[in-house]
């Protein structure tokens, strides 16, 4: 079930405000069905109806023929500083609309192999979504640790340094010399930090982003400068920014949400979307909590990228 409702709230000044709340079909799962007979059904009005093995055979191919469709992920190593490269991992549908830069949070190694896997990571929100972004329009990339930061902290102490803002600088080149679109920089927790910074550094004409999402940002660090105390005033790409009221994590507790929205008040074009409902599982910091968007993520990314492609 999906309840959309919009309100406005005076804290968050001149920013346009969106709720959606979400309820997570989880529930129903353990539900018992009237038979055990994998080849019978319970139609609208409860009727037992026996399935034919043909129609069966006929669901099972439609359903692996989706799985691959799904687009193919790529392994590309990026030249940015001397002796360094950015791995990055990209998919792409035909004729893109615009082309999004996700940086997942936490520390952001994610030792990303020559076969596209991780060695940590995959569950993260932006990480385990990349298809539905893609299956959305948009060229994709994931942003990984550069060559030189493979190893512990990886991210951690890096997300705003002047190196960091060369590697995506040259990521994004790549990108629009891929595509000739509209590049985004989207980060989540962790990755708000570096998507955010990035942001204020290069300007478009500089070769900076189009424009600027933010989902669970990070809103105060007692290890380091949260996104609010960025100049974030200066920026004038469009700026969506995605939480979570019921997000857990101390340091993106959605109270905060006005610290940030406070320095967007001369941003031209932005808006707030507020987020309810899904599961909330484990760590309140993790990626299966609400701070991740758990059970929700089709309805985030379907926001972000329809958001996107209109702006």
């Amino acid at each position: 079930m999906r309840k959309p409702y919009t309100h406005l709230d005076n804290r968050h000044g001149n920013i346009p405000i969106k709720v959606i709340e979400l309820i997570s079909h989880s529930g129903f799962k353990d539900r018992k069905e009237p038979s055990e007979d994998p080849n019978c059904f319970v139609n609208a009005r409860g009727c037992m109806k026996r399935l034919p093995l043909l129609f069966l055979m006929l669901l099972y191919f439609c359903s692996a023929s989706e799985t691959f469709a799904q687009i193919a992920d790529k392994v590309i190593d990026i030249p940015t500083r001397p002796d360094i490269v950015q791995r990055v991992l990209y998919l792409a549908p035909a004729n893109p609309k615009a082309a999004v830069i996700l940086f997942p949070g936490g520390h952001g190694g994610l030792q990303i192999s020559s076969d596209g896997s991780f060695r940590w990571g995959e569950n993260n929100f932006l990480v385990r979504t990349r298809q539905e972004f893609a299956e959305r329009g948009l060229a994709v990339v994931v942003i990984d640790a550069p060559s030189d930061r493979q190893s512990s902290p990886f991210l951690s102490g890096f997300r705003q340094k002047a190196e960091h803002v060369e590697d995506i600088k040259a990521t994004i080149a790549w990108l629009r010399k891929q595509n000739n679109v509209p590049v985004w920089l989207v980060g989540t927790s962790r990755g708000t930090q570096s998507a955010a910074f990035i942001a204020t550094q290069l300007g478009v004409k500089d070769g900076g982003p189009d424009g600027l999402v933010l989902t669970s940002t990070i809103l105060s660090d007692d290890k380091g400068r949260p996104v609010p105390e960025m100049p974030m005033e200066t920026l004038a790409i469009p700026i969506l920014v995605i939480h979570h009221e019921q997000d857990g994590c101390k340091h993106c507790l959605s109270s905060k949400i006005p610290l940030l929205t406070a320095k967007l008040d001369s941003v031209p074009r932005k808006e707030l979307v507020m987020f309810k409902g899904g599961e909330d599982k484990g760590d309140p910091c993790e990626a299966f909590a609400y701070h991740g968007f758990n059970g929700i993520e089709k309805d985030v990314v379907s926001k972000i990228s329809s958001w996107i492609q209109t702006r």
